[in-house]
């Protein structure tokens, strides 16, 4: 029976489609039943606006809002930070071929061949194929665990670009893929020549041609698997932030005592020396003031110029600011041992508070013991006389800083009362924040 005349096998006879006929065959009239069918135009209708599956001969609505909801399923999601500590352990190319190779040798032919050619043939064959998987298996696991970028925290896609080479993660992995699918394909080529064998001779020799080749190409390019085992270390020894602990973050000019700072307010220890980008990436410490922790982190210096003259070590120091909700502690150092000029430090602050401006802030004068009673003029400063706030800043630093000295030990019982507030405040804006995020998504 067909697929119409069923559906109109399905539809039911309303209680007015009966009606009076007049018989040619007697003179009295009669009731004939007779079924009313509904215009084909309806029907019509009804399939422009409903899909059907067609279940054991009948038609049935199928369910597409359940097919939707799994596409977004297999949507992946915005990765939360923490992706670099769940990256896999990669062995080293040497370890993958060497062990590929002898578990490779240890299959034998299938039990019951009594021909020696056939056995042959079947045992080289068994033999690629499982050198084949030995090696394409764990190049197919980085692969797919290692996270793909776009779906990274913004924070983290910073740190790889940063750190790793803007393009390199990905070429990496490209390079990674390409070596399996060449193992893959050179591995079932000979195999499958060996199993078209003649001879027992014959097998043997396509059974280490293939080998041979295999091995060939791993060790060509199997560099890529170590440039994947370098990356992984790489990534996992950057500092894991926890975005729901208020974090305090280090900022100035280069070697103004921002480690120092660091050293005495967590439990960090970064590297201290009197020289320019001593930090040279994002150090992260801890602090526990009034039974809370707290998180403190430590950033390369920057520089007076443009954004598109940065290094990455300055530009490691913007993503942290950028993509982190974190507290500013911005230091200066207004008695010229930094290398900077007071002019040039005023200049950088104003930019970096106009940009951040969103962020909560302190200001740290260091080493208020070098201070000198005239202020510190470089040769290379404009002495503007009439920039009032210049002229202050030079002396005193940014209205409202705490002046501090590590050295001296001066202000740093303030200075932690300070950060402890500091702290407090973003922590309440990080639990206003969660909560405005939780508001939306029960509305959406």
């Amino acid at each position: 029976m067909s697929g119409t005349s069923s559906l109109f096998q399905l539809w039911q006879v309303p209680s007015s489609s009966l009606f009076s006929g007049r018989s040619k065959l007697s003179k009295g009239l009669y009731l004939v039943p007779v079924r009313v069918l509904y215009p084909m135009s309806c029907f019509c209708k009804q399939m422009q606006t409903t899909t059907y599956e067609i279940v054991k001969g009948s038609y049935v609505v199928s369910n597409t809002q359940d097919q939707q909801e799994k596409k977004e399923k297999l949507t992946p999601e915005v990765e939360k930070i923490g992706a670099f500590q769940k990256l896999p352990m990669v062995m080293p190319s040497v370890d993958i071929l060497q062990s590929a190779l002898k578990k490779a040798k240890r299959v034998s032919a299938t039990k019951g061949i009594v021909n020696l050619a056939k056995r042959e043939r079947n045992r080289g064959a068994k033999q690629l194929d499982a050198l084949m998987k030995e090696i394409a298996v764990p190049l197919r696991t980085y692969k797919e665990n290692f996270p793909n970028k776009r779906y990274l925290h913004p924070y983290e896609q910073s740190l790889i670009e940063l750190t790793l080479g803007d393009g390199n993660y990905e070429e990496v992995l490209g390079k990674l893929e390409a070596l399996r699918k060449r193992v893959v394909s050179v591995g079932k080529e000979h195999a499958s020549l060996c199993a078209k064998s003649l001879s027992k001779r014959e097998a043997e020799e396509r059974l280490n041609e293939g080998m041979k080749r295999i091995e060939e190409i791993f060790g060509r390019d199997g560099k890529a698997v170590d440039e994947l085992l370098n990356i992984a270390k790489t990534l996992r020894a950057m500092p894991v932030v926890n975005l729901e602990t208020p974090t305090l973050c280090l900022v100035g000019a280069p070697n103004v005592g921002k480690s120092s700072l660091v050293r005495v307010l967590s439990t960090g220890k970064p590297e201290i020396c009197n020289y320019p980008f001593t930090t040279r990436g994002i150090l992260m410490g801890h602090i526990t003031l009034s039974y809370q922790n707290f998180q403190v982190t430590d950033t390369p210096g920057i520089l007076r110029r443009c954004d598109e003259d940065r290094n990455n070590l300055e530009k490691l120091t913007l993503a942290v600011l950028t993509h982190l909700p974190t507290a500013v502690l911005y230091v200066h150092d207004l008695s010229g041992e930094c290398g900077m000029s007071p002019s040039d430090q005023f200049v950088i602050y104003k930019e970096m508070r106009e940009r951040f401006s969103s962020h909560i802030w302190l200001d740290i004068v260091s080493k208020c013991d070098l201070l000198q009673a005239s202020p510190v003029i470089f040769a290379t400063d404009e002495c503007n006389i009439d920039d009032v706030e210049l002229v202050r800043y030079r002396t005193m630093g940014p209205d409202g800083a705490l002046h501090v000295s590590v050295k001296n030990e001066i202000g740093l019982h303030e200075l932690k009362n300070r950060v402890y507030e500091l702290l407090v405040s973003q922590s309440e804006r990080i639990k206003n924040q969660k909560s405005k995020e939780e508001e939306l998504e029960v509305s959406s």
